[in-house]
């Protein structure tokens, strides 16, 4: 993989909103799954926007999800954020 793959620029894209970022770094701060419901709650937006924004970020690699009964738990994808990074700093140490 390469800075220039789709998945890459996904992956930033997934990031560029300032919404997602307060999902990422206000709510999924603490590791642990969390619902869309109490995404929506922690940070004040309506259910149908907050999973929308879960969606974009799980395209992005950013989030991951498994179903429990009839709730869909979201949880940080680390090993996907690392590998991303990983890529960014290989290509910035590049002379």
């Amino acid at each position: 993989m390469t800075p220039n793959d789709d998945a890459l620029l996904a992956f930033f894209r997934g990031l560029a909103n300032e919404n997602r970022q307060k999902i990422l770094f206000s709510v999924f701060i603490d590791k642990q799954p969390h619902t869309v419901g109490e995404v929506a709650e922690r940070i004040g937006l309506a259910q149908s926007t907050t999973s929308m924004h879960l969606t974009q970020m799980k395209q992005a690699g950013i989030l991951s999800s498994e179903k429990i009964n009839k709730e869909v738990f979201y949880r940080v994808n680390k090993n996907r954020i690392a590998e991303y990074l990983n890529l960014v700093q290989n290509w910035l140490s590049c002379s």
